[in-house]
């Protein structure tokens, strides 16, 4: 049944009814830690299968990458809810089903007959979890959004990215489509395992832009506009308050350097040999050397450009300053900490052939999870779960190909 065998959530049924990055990537984190995950997608297929990236450049639906890292350990089938005969079947797999993870607006829901009232009278115990841009209500609810609608909506680019008095800048791609699913997966989960404490299921609505508010924006942010009314803005690269925080170049890319506390400066002075320069008053404080900070970062780049970022690494690791090499993707790639982690997991893929993936990214050694089974095929495991899940035959499945439901 499960693709990962007897894992954390192994028992929980879970349909998922996703587009692209946020309700995928939601029930393959289900999928991978031992839940029964099927993955519905119209006849023409996720629109994931379209965005690539595809090797040599190559448009394949059954090469995307995107489409590949999201639906790992899913049985997938086709099923076109916008006809009757598709939306009578869809609805016999929610009958079956623990948890539905969806992240279309609520306008296509209610066009489908598919909002929460109408799915909990098809299953009363269905715990329906609705990833959407902005969430299920509220003026914005109905807007047609994506993960970077979401994401600066929040005034997080604002407050941290691109340099001072120039324009903000994009952040990473799916930022806020990745943290609403997280988020979907954990309260989803726990209104699964609640549902005898709630009386039944209920609806998860996670808005992707308050998860980013919550988790990049909030915190001393909001506090520091409720309290002073006032409100920080992008800084460009380091810290202006303390240093040395920054980013600095070095003989083969860059460090992240950060030795604010005392302990911290004194063992990168040690690393750098107790330069005469750090010996003078005016980089005892930290904050102090922030109002000196192009002083300071010349004469320790002249230092870091003799060295690798390897190597200036662990030799402040071991003189107790956190200092760390920043990896180009190709490099993380190759990480031997990720590798010793187990995060890296080979899977076959009969399109593929032998492909690199992301592990478990949450380590539970009496039930470890991760990606076992290769993202399925479009309408690959149709006759698996139609006629053997729900039963239905031959005759009944050929009706609902003619009919183009499947």
């Amino acid at each position: 049944m499960t693709a990962a065998g007897a894992g954390a959530l192994a028992g929980i049924k879970v349909v998922d009814f996703g587009q692209m990055v946020s309700a995928p990537f939601c029930a393959k984190l289900m999928g991978d830690y031992g839940a029964d995950v099927i993955k519905v997608e119209p006849p023409a297929g996720d629109a994931a299968r379209r965005a690539g990236p595809f090797p040599g450049d190559v448009a394949h639906p059954e090469k995307s990458g995107l489409y590949f890292i999201n639906n790992t350990n899913k049985r997938g089938v086709t099923c076109d809810v916008s006809v009757r005969e598709g939306r009578e079947l869809f609805a016999r797999l929610l009958r079956w089903a623990d948890i539905l993870i969806e992240n279309h607006l609520p306008r296509q829901m209610r066009a489908w007959n598919l909002t929460f009232d109408e799915v909990q009278a098809i299953n009363p115990d269905l715990v329906m979890i609705s990833i959407t841009p902005f969430g299920q209500t509220g003026p914005y609810s109905g807007w047609n959004g994506y993960d970077l609608n979401a994401f600066h909506l929040t005034g997080a680019s604002s407050r941290y990215c691109g340099r001072p008095g120039e324009m903000p800048l994009e952040h990473g791609t799916f930022s806020a489509d990745y943290y609403g699913a997280v988020a979907g997966a954990a309260w989803g989960m726990a209104a699964a395992f609640g549902r005898g404490v709630a009386g039944g299921g209920q609806q998860v609505d996670v808005s992707c832009a308050e998860a980013i508010a919550a988790s990049f924006v909030g915190g001393q942010n909001i506090g520091l506009v409720a309290q002073e009314g006032r409100f920080d803005k992008r800084t460009g690269v380091g810290m202006p308050l303390g240093a040395p925080a920054t980013i600095v170049p070095c003989k083969d890319g860059h460090v992240w350097m950060l030795a604010l506390e005392r302990g911290q400066w004194e063992g990168l002075c040690k690393v750098m040999g107790d330069p005469e320069w750090a010996r003078l008053e005016m980089f005892n404080d930290m904050y102090v050397r922030a109002q000196n900070a192009d002083i300071m970062y010349s004469f320790i780049e002249e230092w870091t450009m003799q060295h690798s970022k390897m190597e200036i690494m662990e030799k402040c690791q071991a003189a107790g300053c956190p200092i760390t090499a920043v990896f180009t993707i190709a490099e993380a790639a190759a990480q031997p900490h990720l590798a010793a982690r187990d995060y890296f997991v080979d899977i076959d893929h009969p399109d593929l052939g032998r492909v690199r993936n992301l592990g478990a990214p949450f380590k539970m050694p009496a039930s470890p999870g991760g990606p076992v089974r290769p993202a399925p095929r479009l309408g690959q495991h149709n006759d698996e779960v139609y006629g053997g899940l729900l039963s239905l035959q031959s005759a009944e499945i050929a009706s609902l190909r003619a009919a183009a439901a499947i």
